[in-house]
């Protein structure tokens, strides 16, 4: 079966739709119906959204997974929740990608052994010089 659109194919304008059918016990119903606002994206921004999903919103991942920068992602999520209708909020500070456990253990170890003091070794681990 054809996935439906949201959008007019001469004009651009959001669609509606005016018949509904059930398939399993016949019951026809009309009038006019929103199809929803996911309807209203492309292929690739559908694509993108459940990569996203898929991803548990993690923007390095879903990155990675695309061949994008962590930028781009963010600035492609902020496009489609504008599209959407909603504001974003304030953008929040960049994130650090996520330290690789051999770096955490070693900063552990460094304070075990007396070379680093727990407050520089919470600033290492939050990504901090």
């Amino acid at each position: 079966m054809n996935q439906i659109f949201g959008k007019c194919p001469v004009c651009g304008k959001e669609l509606i739709v005016t018949h509904l059918e059930c398939r399993a016990c016949g019951t026809d119903i009309g009038g006019q119906f929103t199809i929803g606002r996911l309807s209203l994206f492309t292929a690739d921004e559908i694509q993108f959204i459940e990569t996203f999903i898929k991803n548990r919103g993690n923007a390095y991942k879903v990155g990675e997974e695309l061949g994008m920068p962590y930028s781009a992602v963010r600035s492609r999520l902020t496009e489609l929740i504008r599209a959407m209708g909603f504001e974003p909020g304030a953008e929040p500070k960049e994130e650090m990608p996520p330290m690789a456990p051999e770096k955490r253990k070693a900063i552990l170890d460094d304070v075990a052994r007396g070379k680093l003091t727990a407050e520089d070794a919470v600033r290492q681990l939050q990504g901090e010089s």
